[in-house]
């Protein structure tokens, strides 16, 4: 979806595990395994990338049970294409998909790192705390 004089071009598209791979520490978020990305990436139930010059800039997942559960995943846009509101297109997209297509009641969540809380609560997510709170761990 490209808007007119616009540079960047939003696809509804897997990223390789290359792009995943350096995308992700690029953007800020951490560094995964090829391993997991391999094994992990065809598993994803939408996902969108950003693209400018052709070349990947930006990216966002949706993954999940496809039913009861989906975790919004992987949202990030390298450095010197922030504050374009890309970040705003690849969320629009994503909900717009999960709007579409998971069942009434699924349960949408994400980890918001840092500012990134504000984005996310333009798309209707709030803070759990402290009726809950988000907890993790690595294996």
């Amino acid at each position: 979806m490209q808007m007119n004089n616009d540079p960047y071009e939003l696809s509804v598209e897997l990223p390789a595990v290359e792009t995943y791979l350096r995308l992700r520490p690029a953007a800020g978020l951490s560094a995964m395994p090829p391993e997991a990305a391999t094994l992990g990436l065809p598993n994803t139930w939408h996902a969108v990338q950003v693209r400018h010059d052709g070349e990947p800039v930006g990216m966002g997942r949706v993954i999940g049970d496809g039913g009861c559960f989906f975790q919004v995943v992987d949202i990030c846009v390298l450095p010197d294409h922030q504050g374009r509101g890309l970040g705003k297109r690849i969320m629009a997209e994503l909900i717009g998909e999960l709007e579409r297509r998971a069942p009434a009641g699924a349960y949408v969540s994400l980890i918001a790192d840092g500012d990134a809380r504000r984005l996310y609560k333009k798309f209707g997510f709030r803070e759990t705390a402290p009726a809950s709170v988000g907890m993790h761990r690595t294996v």
